[in-house]
């Protein structure tokens, strides 16, 4: 394996997805499910390198004009995540923010880091398509060891005593807002609905 292409590889991964570790950093304090979180991350990102590499190869599984339309994903998590933290309040009447039973399951993670992803498989199917098969062959092996650095991240911050406390805190809000605003801004700049 080529060190440069390792390196460019690791570059182009931190570059495309910096905004996941705060998206996980919410997921890893909304309960004890962290290995769905995990599996839900790689489910996802495992989807944006199936659709990269066959779009690298010349396969295209969505039309673009579809692509902005996977920012309702987020955002119907988001909103689904608001209604609950308004419900859990509106019940419970404390000023603590409510016990959520386990964290996010797998699928709704999967969804949210695919539906993140879209800027990023613009990104990597041309470089996958330039680098031919073995440099793209190191590039995923490369991601998906990432992948791994990035939960353990989120997961990291998740714990740090004054970041934690600050989750613990208000997370039943941000988590929603997090999310709600990413499905919009995927919206908006990818063009849905005419915005």
């Amino acid at each position: 394996m080529n060190a440069g292409i390792i390196g460019q590889a690791a570059g182009l991964f931190a570059v495309t997805n910096i905004d996941d570790i705060v998206i996980l950093a919410l997921f890893f304090a909304q309960g004890s499910g962290h290995l769905r979180i995990v599996l839900g991350q790689y489910i996802g990102f495992a989807g944006i390198l199936v659709v990269a590499v066959a779009a690298a190869f010349g396969a295209t599984f969505l039309p673009p004009s579809a692509v902005p339309y996977l920012g309702l994903l987020p955002l119907a998590l988001g909103l689904k995540a608001a209604w609950q933290a308004w419900r859990d309040r509106a019940d419970g009447g404390d000023d603590d923010p409510p016990a959520r039973g386990g964290g996010p399951k797998a699928l709704e993670v999967a969804a949210v880091t695919f539906a993140n992803g879209g800027d990023n498989i613009g990104v990597y199917v041309p470089v996958f398509a330039t680098s031919g098969t073995s440099g793209m062959t190191v590039y995923v092996i490369v991601f998906l060891i990432l992948v791994a650095v990035w939960c353990l991240a989120g997961r990291f911050f998740a714990t740090r005593p004054l970041i934690a406390r600050a989750l613990s805190r208000w997370g039943h809000i941000l988590l929603p807002l997090v999310l709600i605003g990413l499905g919009v801004v995927i919206l908006v700049e990818g063009g849905a609905f005419g915005l």
